[in-house]
């Protein structure tokens, strides 16, 4: 009875060590990044000066960005790897989270439809924004300098009665410093590559518009 008593004592005293032991030391959390709340003022065409309304499609994405990954390379050892980091992960996936920053900015200063969206029966038919994402990870020159990498095309085209008119097709290539060598830093610096390249398409596209 006795042996028995303590083997019992001994047990329990087991579990509150390893409770103890569980409780000092948390599993870390994975850490769920966007590109930041967006503008924090509503914003709207202004009436007269507004530009045409634009028809922007879904992002079109390789099956290797269709995740909620932040992904990273390695330049000086093998770029040609994607590495996801353990514990950091997007809200969306990139072309989701892009796509939701375009509406944002080029939203400003036109009106935006989603596809199967009507203009009205009286409106003129928009033009179509066309977007493939081809890259968008953090890369690594060294093991402590980075930058942000955005590959991004776009097509632009105006739709007809039959089929449509090919206006201009550009590639856009943006990259960005990351602040630090880490996740973090990366998560920064696409946002601000994301930023860049919404400010180029939205010059770009005036070109066409006016």
């Amino acid at each position: 009875m006795k042996n028995t008593m303590q083997r019992v004592s001994f047990v329990l005293l087991l579990i509150l060590a390893l409770s103890g032991c569980a409780l000092k030391n948390p599993a870390p959390r994975v850490a769920v990044y966007d590109f930041g709340p967006g503008p924090l003022n509503s914003t709207a065409p202004t009436p007269g000066k507004a530009l045409p309304t634009l028809l922007l499609e879904m992002l079109e994405a390789p099956a290797a960005l269709d995740s909620t990954a932040v992904l990273y390379r390695l330049a000086y050892a093998d770029s040609q790897q994607l590495r996801p980091y353990t514990l950091a992960r997007w809200s969306m996936t990139p072309s989701q989270l892009l796509r939701q920053h375009l509406r944002q900015q080029l939203g400003q200063q036109r009106a935006l439809l989603n596809s199967g969206d009507s203009a009205g029966p009286n409106a003129a038919k928009p033009l179509l924004l066309q977007l493939e994402l081809e890259e968008f990870s953090q890369m690594f020159e060294s093991a402590n300098k980075s930058t942000g990498l955005l590959r991004l095309r776009a097509t632009l085209t105006r739709p007809e009665t039959r089929g449509s008119q090919w206006l201009a097709q550009r590639s856009l290539t943006v990259q960005r410093s990351a602040a630090t060598a880490d996740a973090a830093g990366g998560v920064q610096a696409l946002a601000a590559a994301a930023e860049a390249a919404a400010q180029e398409l939205d010059q770009w596209l005036k070109e066409f518009e006016r």
